[in-house]
């Protein structure tokens, strides 16, 4: 075996958000830090986040309303957290350059809306302290010490060749977008020095469904649309906020923070995802305002009338689940019918058939067990001087820049611990 010719301060494996964050701190702090990157380039997946806008993260300051978003993890990320939350973060990448603007639900994006600014700047930023680069390198194993069972040594490389390093941090993510090299290399060697790893499914996905006309609206966007979940005519969830319509079925944040409980609830017979995309009205409301409508438009053809209360090809999917005649003139349009219409309106029925699959996750859960890690330094329980972060920690999380700000935070505290002499 051929090992490296000196043994490096810290060694990070993966060249993605918390890696180049982990590798960058330790080398600000004067440590030798090799960066291992499997994939040909780093940051691969940085690039597509936030629809290759990159949510950098979510401008909610309060640590503890933060951390009710991370579910049961919260409470293991507290201590890492104020070390350096979202405000340190949005100053770290102010300090690098990188303007950005607070959207809608709190999101954080870079003014330029571009994923590369981000990049180009934590590239100036890993290159600037020194940290050593090496691209086209997959690792298969990590060194564990013959001679003192809480000790690790290094990585193995592919091509054979062993990195030696007094630390090693391990930033290789989950499962979910395989394209860009998240393909959970990391449990089977985790596994088998001994941590226990979660099995990892896809998290924050795409729904697919049955429905065709769903599909044929792929690209439309609605905001502020209520969603409820249904099985076997008992309600099970509800959510709120923007959707996506595509070719395929339903995505957008609404949607991908309700699909890990769908994807549950699929394993016990069919699931229907009710929108209703009028919630701030009740039904008194809507009433009054498509009786309105039809007086207006008392002499127009009920399918070139809803365009004038949502967008043209909703309208025309509405018109033709609604089964109402779409040639009848509105001013013949019987109570009953208008009754029916405003229920539908409140009560959209989708019948879901499937996640889509790791390809299309923007996160994955599963990953290594919290109990095993110390997250004030991020570093193993069972070995000191292995680190463990971002992806590869079973932490679930909403979209919204939720999971790029438990990169920085994880990232900067293992660098930062890692680095220390």
């Amino acid at each position: 075996m051929k090992r490296s010719e000196v043994t490096y301060d810290v060694a990070v494996v993966g060249g993605g958000p918390a890696g180049m964050m982990a590798a960058g701190r330790a080398a600000e702090l004067g440590a030798k830090v090799i960066l291992i990157e499997k994939n040909e380039s780093l940051g691969k997946k940085l690039l597509i986040t936030g629809g290759g806008r990159c949510n950098l993260t979510n401008a909610e300051f309060d640590t503890r309303k933060f951390l009710e978003k991370f579910k049961d993890g919260g409470k293991f990320l507290f201590s890492a957290f104020l070390q350096f939350g979202v405000k340190e973060s949005l100053e770290f990448f102010h300090m690098l350059g990188v303007k950005t603007k607070v959207e809608n639900e709190q999101r954080v994006f870079p003014v330029s809306d571009n994923a590369q600014t981000v990049l180009v700047a934590l590239l100036k930023y890993i290159k600037k302290h020194k940290v050593e680069i090496i691209l086209n390198s997959p690792v298969v194993g990590i060194l564990a010490s013959e001679e003192n069972e809480k000790e690790i040594l290094g990585v193995k490389l592919k091509n054979g060749r062993e990195i030696l390093a007094r630390k090693v941090i391990i930033a290789t993510g989950g499962t979910s977008r395989p394209e860009t090299g998240s393909t959970g290399d990391a449990y089977e060697w985790l596994r088998k020095i001994g941590h226990t790893v979660i099995e990892s499914a896809p998290s924050l996905v795409p729904i697919a469904v049955k429905d065709d006309w769903v599909k044929k609206l792929a690209g439309l966007i609605l905001s502020n649309i209520k969603i409820t979940t249904f099985q076997n005519g008992a309600k099970q969830n509800t959510s709120r906020g923007k959707i996506l319509f595509t070719h395929f079925g339903l995505s957008g944040p609404a949607i991908l923070n309700m699909s890990k409980d769908i994807g549950e609830l699929l394993n016990y017979g069919e699931v229907i995802i009710s929108l209703d995309i009028f919630p701030s009205e009740d039904h008194g409301t809507l009433n009054a305002k498509l009786q309105e409508l039809f007086k207006e438009q008392h002499n127009k053809k009920f399918k070139n009338s809803l365009s004038a209360l949502m967008p043209s090809a909703l309208a025309s999917a509405i018109v033709d689940i609604s089964k109402i005649n779409p040639e009848r003139q509105c001013n013949s349009i019987t109570r009953e019918e208008r009754l029916s219409l405003l229920d539908l309106l409140k009560n959209i029925p989708i019948r879901a058939d499937k996640l889509l699959g790791a390809d299309k996750a923007i996160v994955s859960s599963g990953g290594v067990s919290l109990n095993e890690i110390d997250f004030k330094t991020m570093s193993s329980r069972l070995f000191p001087n292995l680190y463990l972060i971002g992806d590869v920690l079973n932490i679930d999380r909403p979209s919204g820049g939720y999971s790029l700000q438990l990169c920085w935070t994880t990232g900067f505290v293992a660098g930062n611990s890692a680095g220390k002499r």
